[in-house]
Formats: C-alpha cells, sequence, structure tokens
C-alpha cells in the first residue's frame, strides 16, 4: 500500500473517532473558561491557540485551502482572508450574543471542507462547467469558521468584566495557532512535493478530504435532527 493511500486511511479513521468526541472546549479548559473574572489575555490567547492547532475541521479545510499553493505569499494571501472572515463572526458572535444551533454551522464546516475538496479535483470545471470565485468561497467559509468558534465559546457563562478582551485574546491565539499548524503542513507539502508521488496522489488525497467533510457534515446533521426538542 503507498504511503498516501495509508494516510489517506489513517486520516479518515481519525475522523471517525474525533467526530464521536465533537470539537469543543472540555475539562480544565472549560472550568477556566467559566471561572475567569476580568481581563485574562495571555490564558485566553493559550486557548484560542490549541483550539485551533487542535480543530481538525478547520484545519482540514486551511490544508485543501493551500494544497496547490506553491508560493508562500499565496499561501498568506488566503489565510488572511479566511482569518478576516472568521475575526469578524467570532467577535461578533460572543459579543453580540448572536444565537446559532452549533450543530448547523459545524455541519457547514464540514461541506466547506467538501467544497474545496472538490474544487481541488477540478470538479466544478469538469462537472458543473464553471470555476467559483477561489478568493471570495474562502472568505465567506471564514465567517461560517468563526461563528462556528463562537458557538463554542457561548456554551459557557462568559463574565462581562474583561469580555472584550479576552474574547480578542481569543482571537489573536487562534490566528497564532493557524500560523503554527499551517507552517508544519506548508512545509510538509513542499517536502512532499519534490516527489513524484506528489500529483499521483492528489486525487486519492483530496477524495480523504473530500469523504472526511462528509462524515463532519453527517455526523453533525444526525445530530442536529436527534436532538431532543425543547
Amino acid at each position: 500500500m503507498h504511503l498516501a493511500t495509508k494516510l489517506c486511511t489513517a486520516t479518515l479513521l481519525m475522523l471517525f473517532s474525533m467526530a464521536a468526541l465533537g470539537h469543543t472546549i472540555e475539562g480544565s479548559d472549560a472550568n477556566f473558561v467559566q471561572a475567569i473574572d476580568g481581563p485574562a489575555v495571555f490564558p485566553f490567547m493559550y486557548l484560542g491557540a490549541k483550539h485551533m492547532v487542535t480543530g481538525y475541521d478547520h484545519l482540514l479545510f486551511l490544508i485543501g485551502v493551500i494544497f496547490f499553493l506553491y508560493r508562500p505569499g499565496h499561501v498568506v494571501q488566503y489565510v488572511t482572508l479566511f482569518a478576516i472572515g472568521h475575526s469578524i463572526t467570532l467577535l461578533f458572535g460572543v459579543l453580540a450574543n448572536l444565537q446559532v444551533n452549533a450543530y448547523l454551522i459545524d455541519a457547514i464546516i464540514g461541506l466547506s471542507i467538501v467544497y474545496k475538496a472538490f474544487e481541488n479535483m477540478d470538479g466544478f470545471r469538469r462537472f458543473l462547467g464553471f470555476e467559483p470565485n477561489t478568493r471570495i468561497a474562502v472568505f465567506v467559509f471564514g465567517l461560517f469558521h468563526g461563528l462556528g468558534l463562537a458557538t463554542k465559546l457561548q456554551e459557557f457563562t462568559l463574565s462581562e468584566n474583561g469580555l472584550v478582551i479576552n474574547i480578542i485574546s481569543f482571537n489573536v491565539g487562534v490566528e497564532i495557532g493557524q500560523i503554527l499548524a499551517l507552517s508544519a503542513v506548508f512545509i510538509g507539502l513542499s517536502v512532499w512535493r519534490s516527489s513524484a508521488s506528489y500529483l499521483r496522489h492528489a486525487f486519492v488525497t483530496n477524495t480523504a478530504l473530500m469523504s472526511g467533510g462528509f462524515l463532519l457534515a453527517g455526523y453533525q446533521l444526525s445530530a442536529f435532527f436527534l436532538q431532543p426538542p425543547y
């Protein structure tokens, strides 16, 4: 079995296990968020960075975004659009107490992975006869990803004392975590691109990404329809 195939299989198995656990803030981190009263810049930055680094749904989407980006400048451009989008809805969602269903938002995040993998496979041009504007799509999906982060924070009772500073700090931490994670991914992709197997296994890799996106979206939609009525 080729290495790329093994990696794709491992990715799907990992997604099955993580989908069951869900992507949230829990344990000591959850206790801290609910107990804090006042500005806590560095702890919230740490939580934001940790949330992004362990946020498999956000990372899978961004892997899809940079998969065929060879220049660091292009990576920065697309990731910046994504960061602007999710910063807007993360800050607005929490500070304005925007109530959205977490299951539906997470389902859309899963479908954003499907979208990017399908685009990487040239699916839109080959099957639908058009090519979407990738920059706009990345920005729009960034809005949904930010709203997903906001729903995680809204699961807790946050003190109004220092709330603005703490949410901004959390968002800064998310950006730091994003930079760290994507730097490692970009280096890994750059090394892989030096091998002939990169383009040969690009299709199966994006198929794995798409499968993971469908898995995550399906899990969240099933949880939405099976949730007890209020």
